[in-house]
């Protein structure tokens, strides 16, 4: 990575995330006289609930497909090879999930007035336990994924050869205050310019790189060799022993995917289920992106880079291919892209705060604009804990939170999802299913080193499996043997608003 300030790239840089930063201080008043209902949570954490198929494409892609996923697949690809194109097929998956499950999701909340999913776990089931205990496992999982974010963003800012944490903090403080102002409409508008510019960086990149380097048959023979000399695999296919925790990974982040609160955000802040369903349809142009952006990962051994660190494999080959001023583009692209999840997360985290924690538990009678002013003081504690953590804690301990955060989101999915589709589980099941599944999962991912598959021995034959989607199963077992010894007493309860009232 560069020792000197580039300071052409730096000023490309500087221009777009001032950009951003008027756009998002000016997103306040976008769209802002169509709701008319002041001050409400619904209208800072949810944009009024008023954004129709293009906002919401955007704001949904703005946040699925984060900067530190620019950062994070290539870097994969280029240390395992095929192994690192599991992202592709699971964002091909996850979107027929939110086809057929999101519309029910969107009716339910935007029928009872409610925020988040745990609202909706409540409104079904009535139990403050379960709605709790799906609030804290939103909190707890998004938090490691905010601090990625910064991850993402600390990557380039030293390939543009700053040094120290103040450009890092500098950055947050911004994003903390438009954020704190505008609400998810900052994040959704920046989402516009965001996306743009990736398209931007990767297509000139899978188009001009290849040029430079002797064209793909040269990227892809560079990349073979480089595996075979590592291992005696070519890295370019996918080995046997890879098939089942490829195709397990895939299915269990497609399954975990739309139960973090940061894209539950964006589809409650949808206008209508069409709209959603419309999205299903239209969001897998983000999948061709996905996969260009992962061949980054073998342009890099074609390029000939030695890198320290894996992550910092994009802004080198920028670095190495490109005049400075499009390395500055291609950076602020990607500390953009940074902003607007980790905006999205903060407000997730903080909705799920004010509605599932602090209305319950502290001020039964607060006002829609009390929940507004408590969502937007804790989305920027969100921020600083997030900025805490990276900046004090090992980059690689918040990759592991992240990996642990995508098992224990997954254990929301029954108590989420189930209630939807038919009215059988109860609370008590769900929540044993859930405790079970997440202290099941916690445990062989730690056993293992903290990593993302567990191996099985069953009947003399390994197989190795996503530890989230064992868990999983054995949270289902679990809920579903019990709700069988418990009957069908206590039955799902009609629709409750999230004052209590039935619907």
């Amino acid at each position: 990575m560069p020792t000197q300030v580039n300071w052409t790239a730096l000023s490309v840089f500087i221009f777009f995330f001032v950009l951003v930063t008027v756009m998002g201080f000016a997103a306040s008043r976008w769209q802002s006289g169509k709701a008319n209902k002041g001050a409400h949570l619904d209208e800072w954490g949810l944009g009024g609930r008023n954004f129709g198929t293009w906002i919401t494409w955007f704001l949904v892609g703005g946040d699925f497909y984060t900067a530190y996923t620019v950062i994070a697949v290539p870097a994969l690809v280029y240390a395992v090879g095929a192994y690192g194109f599991f992202a592709l097929p699971y964002t091909i998956i996850v979107y027929p999930i939110v086809f057929l499950i999101m519309p029910r999701l969107w009716h339910a909340a935007h029928r009872a007035g409610h925020v988040t999913a745990a609202d909706v776990v409540y409104g079904r089931y009535g139990s403050r336990q379960l709605e709790f205990a799906i609030a804290l496992t939103g909190v707890v999982a998004t938090m490691p994924y905010i601090a990625l974010q910064l991850v993402g963003m600390e990557v380039v800012i030293k390939a543009l050869g700053l040094t120290g944490e103040l450009p890092l903090a500098a950055a947050f403080v911004i994003l903390a205050l438009y954020t704190y102002s505008a609400g998810l409409r900052a994040p959704a508008l920046i989402a516009f310019v965001k996306d743009l510019m990736i398209y931007i960086v990767v297509l000139v990149a899978v188009v001009l790189v290849p040029m430079k380097l002797g064209g793909y048959s040269a990227v892809f023979a560079s990349a073979g060799e480089a595996f075979a000399a590592k291992g005696g695999a070519t890295g370019l296919t996918l080995q046997p022993q890879q098939l089942l925790p490829f195709a397990t990974l895939a299915l269990g982040s497609a399954l975990a995917a739309f139960m973090y609160p940061h894209t539950l955000t964006g589809i409650f802040a949808a206008k209508s289920a069409d709209t959603i369903r419309k999205n299903a349809v239209f969001l897998p142009a983000y999948t061709v992106l996905l996969g260009l952006i992962a061949l980054l990962g073998f342009m890099a051994y074609a390029a000939k880079l030695t890198v320290s660190n894996n992550n910092d494999v994009v802004p080198a080959l920028f670095n190495a291919l490109f005049p400075s001023w499009f390395s500055g583009f291609a950076f602020a692209a990607i500390a953009i892209g940074a902003l607007v999840p980790a905006a999205v997360m903060s407000i997730g985290a903080s909705n799920l705060f004010t509605r599932n924690f602090w209305k319950p538990y502290v001020n039964p009678e607060i006002s829609p604009a009390g929940e507004q002013k408590v969502a937007k003081i804790v989305s920027l504690l969100v921020k600083v804990g997030a900025l805490i953590f990276i900046l004090f804690l090992p980059t690689k301990f918040a990759i592991d939170m992240q990996l642990l955060g995508g098992l224990w989101i997954l254990q929301t999915f029954p108590a989420v999802v189930f209630g939807l589709f038919f009215r059988w589980y109860r609370a008590p099941a769900l929540l044993a299913g859930w405790a079970v599944g997440l202290a099941g999962g916690s445990w062989l991912a730690f056993a293992d080193g903290i990593k993302p598959v567990h191996t099985l021995v069953l009947g003399g034959s390994s197989y190795t499996v996503y530890t989230g989607l064992l868990a999983l199963l054995l949270n289902i077992a679990v809920a579903s043997v019990l709700q069988v010894i418990l009957g069908e007493r206590g039955a799902i309860k009609d629709e409750l608003a999230p004052d209590g009232a039935v619907r």
